[in-house]
């Protein structure tokens, strides 16, 4: 499925009839979300680390300028090269004359969601050089030709099923068996000789530190380094907002990523790339660019979205979210799904062209709670919702329906007689079966799901009981 352009409730209504997405996404999100407590539950540091991460990042923000100045001349001195990239199109650009100036025919590349976000594969295209994704999920969704629908699990809305079907039509050795050991193995049967001979390769980085000059890559697969290191070029684009200041500082997100992203204590590989191979290094890429990235970053510093710029792509916004849980990340149309797509893709593209997403969002305030750097993206949702209701950018239904609502929550005898009446009439269409299948007026709430039955009376109505 290819994306569209914010085009979300259209997708949404697609996605609600794929019925194979909910068993995937129920499968994936479901497991997520209980190892997340479990390890979360057996780390008693938990909340002070969270406070930590939050204040590093909000420190490093507040002296963005001094530490990219610092990481450059760092990065520089331990013989990489540092571009800067204003917008994709710079980004691009610079991928692509880089693969030129290298001649390059074949590139193996690492999942970074920064890479999505600026058109990789569009740079290698142009530069007619061969794009090899080597992360298992991004090979699956390559295969099948899907952007991403997760950042952390980016074939997320596939199931170990669908995938069998795939590799055995796509994979020159697929074996005979279809479980999820053997559909590994087809993938390293299939990959193996590419990681060895490509020309180059390209990776994300989950931060930057500014006083040694070194990126760190987080990783489960062993494909990080399998890509990194044989080739003789390696190019890392990544976002400037992953900057810390130090390897300690450094330490105390690696602690914090892996328990929110997939639910354990580390990942399997935790690398630090300190420049390219030098005299008596046996392996590594001989040149090394470094590409930095702003595309917008600069600009939410000073906005009331800064916050966002903590994120440390961990996904768990999106593992809690019952919206992501029913209709996946394909649904929101852009680059970064779930809520914290929500928020920066406005940032990033517009408010009015992304307009939908912010309204995608129940506000249960989920997000905030997992979120490992106390991002408050209910906050920055309702503030898009204003801005976009102040800039006429809702509907004239959306419009009178936000009016009656204010009418309605503005005069509490009225609020509690229109309750109570919505109460008992919700009761009466679920005649004693627990359900409600259809509501007048109401057709989008029932469309796809059964609506639970009330309880007898309203909350405040139980509560004066309580009371007595």
């Amino acid at each position: 499925m290819k994306q569209t352009s914010h085009q979300f409730n259209e997708n949404v209504a697609r996605a609600l009839a794929e019925p194979t997405l909910k068993v995937a996404l129920d499968r994936t999100t479901t497991l997520l979300r209980t190892r997340r407590a479990k390890v979360i539950d057996a780390f008693p540091q938990y909340a002070k680390a969270r406070e930590t991460a939050q204040k590093i990042k909000d420190h490093t923000l507040d002296h963005l300028g001094h530490y990219l100045r610092q990481f450059e001349e760092n990065a520089k001195a331990n013989g990489a090269q540092v571009h800067w990239a204003a917008t994709p199109e710079d980004a691009r650009q610079i991928v692509s004359d880089i693969c030129r100036a290298q001649n390059a025919k074949t590139a193996t590349r690492v999942k970074s969601m920064l890479g999505e976000e600026i058109g990789i594969a569009q740079a290698l295209s142009d530069a007619g050089v061969e794009r090899v994704e080597t992360d298992l999920a991004e090979h699956i969704i390559q295969l099948a030709d899907d952007p991403p629908s997760h950042i952390v699990m980016p074939a997320m809305h596939k199931t170990h099923e669908q995938v069998a079907e795939l590799f055995a039509q796509k994979h020159k050795d697929p074996g005979d068996q279809q479980d999820i050991p053997s559909l590994v193995e087809s993938a390293r049967r299939e990959l193996r000789p590419k990681f060895m001979n490509a020309d180059i390769s390209i990776s994300g980085a989950n931060f930057l530190i500014a006083d040694t000059g070194s990126f760190v890559t987080i990783t489960n697969e062993g494909n990080a380094e399998l890509t990194t290191t044989p080739p003789k070029t390696h190019i890392v684009t990544v976002g400037i907002e992953k900057m810390v200041p130090s390897l300690k500082h450094a330490a105390v997100f690696i602690r914090l990523l892996s328990r929110a992203a997939i639910g354990t204590e580390i990942t399997q590989y935790t690398t630090f790339y300190n420049g390219p191979k030098r005299d008596g290094d046996r392996d590594g890429p001989e040149n090394l660019h470094i590409v930095l990235v702003d595309n917008h970053r600069s600009d939410m510093l000073s906005d009331f979205l800064r916050p966002m710029l903590r994120c440390i792509r961990c996904g768990a916004c999106m593992n809690h979210c019952p919206v992501y849980a029913a209709v996946g990340g394909h649904a929101y149309g852009a680059v970064y799904p779930g809520p914290m797509g929500s928020v920066l893709t406005p940032a990033m593209t517009g408010l009015k062209g992304s307009k939908d997403l912010p309204n995608a969002c129940t506000l249960n305030g989920r997000c905030k709670e997992v979120c490992p750097v106390n991002i408050p993206l209910p906050d920055m949702l309702r503030s898009l919702r204003a801005r976009q209701f102040e800039s006429g950018m809702v509907t004239p239904k959306a419009r009178w329906s936000l009016k009656l609502w204010a009418m309605l929550a503005t005069r509490p005898a009225l609020y509690h007689f229109g309750t109570s009446v919505a109460n008992m009439m919700l009761r009466v269409l679920a005649r004693g079966r627990g359900k409600i299948s259809a509501v007048p007026l109401a057709g989008g709430w029932t469309r796809t799901r059964d609506l639970p039955q009330p309880e007898a009376g309203t909350f405040m109505q139980q509560y004066r009981k309580q009371k007595r």
